[in-house]
Formats: structure tokens, C-alpha cells, sequence
């Protein structure tokens, strides 16, 4: 059976997706000052080169073909082909398009896409802490050949009005936000602590993936050694270097991540997600619950209830 990731197990708890992809073709001399994106966003640079300046005070970093950012979701940014022409409202610019694109100057010898990704504030943290607020992936490097290929993909789907385009395109999208992420986790030492740290090791990950794929099985430390192959007393030390804490308060912890899923969704009952979740009796599991996170479980679901029929 195979053993989910920690990134796969991450990406699905928080839950992020595409929700819009945009496109901007441009010419000549141009330069598009865009407000803070609110979402997690990419740009991905499919034609040409820009200057990308971050708002208020960053200093300008040339962006070539294949290469993607992320962008601070709280802070404005500038992408432009001259530093010194007259800005145009991104914002306003998108306003007036009905399908995504924007075009500004003459020509088209650049073009690039924005992904935006949408993601469950409550749900957010566990990515959102692993990466930095800004990042870039150099299309030049050999191993970011799978992201130009998805680059040209979502090329064609964009410019094209095939059926089902919109959701290809977003999918697409979804993917290279995917690769962007890979790539730093790959090739940006040292990573933080938390499950991103894990994957500098393929044993200490692998035990994560154990711990994902049954939160309810009363593990032991010798159990989880023995199933990656480690001594007691080399997989503690290796793990605790990598992730921060200790394997089983990270799989307390983790299942406090499962339980406030499960609370959000609200169709299961204490007992069931209790023993889920390895906790001998919904008791238990309430005062495991309440002691992590300052609330009782019931609170905590009626609390979010109250909050999302407001809403």
C-alpha cells in the first residue's frame, strides 16, 4: 500500500485549490501596479521577461520565460517591461475583462499567467508556515522542465475555447502551484521545522506517512523506528532535529489538525471521530481537545456554526 506524503497530506487538509487563472499579454513599454493579492498567488512567466518589484520597497528582480513566483498575499507589486512608464491599474485592467485576460502597450511578445489559489483561513497555517511569503522557481534549472511543459499546457488551454477550458486551465494551474512548491522544498536548505522539514529525510518522512495514514493506531516509538527501519534511539534524535518535536506530540498534534477537520464538517459524532482519531472514549478525546486548543470540542463546533450561518 502506498504511503501518503506529507505534502499530499497537507495540500488536501488545507484544501487549496485554483479558483481563477489570469492571463496578461503585453508590449512595448508597459508597467501594471497590482494591489495585494488577499489569496495565495503565482505568476508564471510563459513569453518574454518583466521586472517584478514588490510594493513599497523592494528592490526590482528580472522574471525570463519559465519562471514563477510567489507573491506576499499582502503586499502590492508592480510587474513591468520599464520601470519608468506610466502604471496602469491592474485592478481596474482586470475589471474590464470578462474572461481573465488583460492586455496593456503594443504587441505581444510577453505573456504570463496569475494562479489564484484559494484556501481555508482556518486551514491555512500548516502550509502557509512551511513556505516563505515570497519565493521564486528559476525556469532555467534543469528540473523545472515538468513546469515548462505545464506552462505550454495551460498555454493552449487559456488561448483556446475548447470545452471545458476553464476547468483544464484552473487544474493546469493547480499544478504548477504544485511544482512551484516541490522546488522549493527540494532545493531551498534548511527547510523549517513541521512536516517540510521531514522531507530532507525519506525515513522521517515515511514515518509521517505512517502517522498520516492511521492517526488512530496506538503507535509507540519503537513501532514507528521499526517500521523505517531506524533504532530507537536514531530515529527520536533524527526526527525531533527535523521536525521540531517529538513523534508522538507530532502525532498529537496532528490529530488535533484531523479533529478540527472533522469538527468543521460536523457530520460525525464525537464517539466516531474519537475513536478515529485513537482516543478511547469521546471524554478522553474532549479533554485531549480542550487541553491542545482552549475549547471544548462542542464549543468549538457550535462556535464555527454560528460563525458560518453569519456568514
Amino acid at each position: 500500500m502506498m504511503i501518503a506524503d506529507p505534502l499530499t497530506d497537507v495540500l488536501k487538509l488545507t484544501d487549496i485549490r485554483c479558483t481563477r487563472v489570469g492571463r496578461l499579454s503585453a508590449g512595448g513599454s508597459w508597467a501594471v501596479n497590482f494591489p495585494p493579492p488577499g489569496l495565495v498567488k503565482f505568476t508564471a512567466i510563459a513569453k518574454g521577461a518583466c521586472w517584478l518589484v514588490l510594493r513599497p520597497n523592494g528592490a526590482p528582480l528580472r522574471l525570463e520565460g519559465g519562471d514563477v513566483v510567489m507573491v506576499p498575499m499582502d503586499q502590492p507589486f508592480l510587474l513591468a517591461s520599464d520601470l519608468g512608464a506610466e502604471q496602469v491599474d491592474g485592478a481596474e485592467l482586470f475589471a474590464q475583462s470578462a474572461d481573465g485576460s488583460a492586455h496593456v502597450g503594443e504587441g505581444d511578445d510577453f505573456l504570463c499567467f496569475g494562479g489564484h489559489m484559494a484556501v481555508d483561513r482556518d486551514r491555512a497555517e500548516l502550509l502557509i508556515e512551511a513556505l516563505p511569503c515570497f519565493l521564486r522557481v528559476d525556469g532555467g534549472l534543469p528540473e523545472a522542465s515538468s513546469m515548462r511543459s505545464l506552462l505550454n499546457e495551460l498555454t493552449t488551454e487559456v488561448v483556446s475555447d475548447r470545452p471545458g477550458s476553464t476547468l483544464a486551465s484552473e487544474q493546469l494551474a493547480q499544478l504548477v502551484f504544485m511544482q512551484l512548491i516541490r522546488s522549493y522544498l527540494a532545493h531551498t536548505p534548511p527547510l523549517s521545522f513541521g512536516w517540510a522539514g521531514a522531507l530532507r529525510d525519506k525515513r522521517i518522512a515515511q514515518s509521517i506517512g505512517l502517522m498520516h495514514r492511521e492517526p488512530g493506531r496506538r503507535w509507540r516509538l519503537d513501532d514507528l523506528a521499526k517500521h523505517v527501519g531506524m533504532s530507537r534511539t536514531s530515529f527520536a534524535t533524527g526526527f525531533k532535529s527535523l521536525v521540531g518535536v517529538a513523534p508522538l506530540a507530532y502525532l498529537q498534534e496532528w490529530r488535533m489538525r484531523l479533529a478540527e477537520e472533522g469538527l468543521r464538517e460536523g457530520s460525525r459524532s464525537l464517539s466516531d471521530l474519537s475513536r478515529s482519531l485513537g482516543y478511547e472514549s469521546a471524554s478522553a478525546f474532549s479533554s485531549a481537545f480542550k487541553r491542545k486548543r482552549g475549547i471544548a470540542p462542542k464549543l468549538y463546533r457550535s462556535g464555527l456554526a454560528v460563525r458560518y450561518k453569519a456568514t
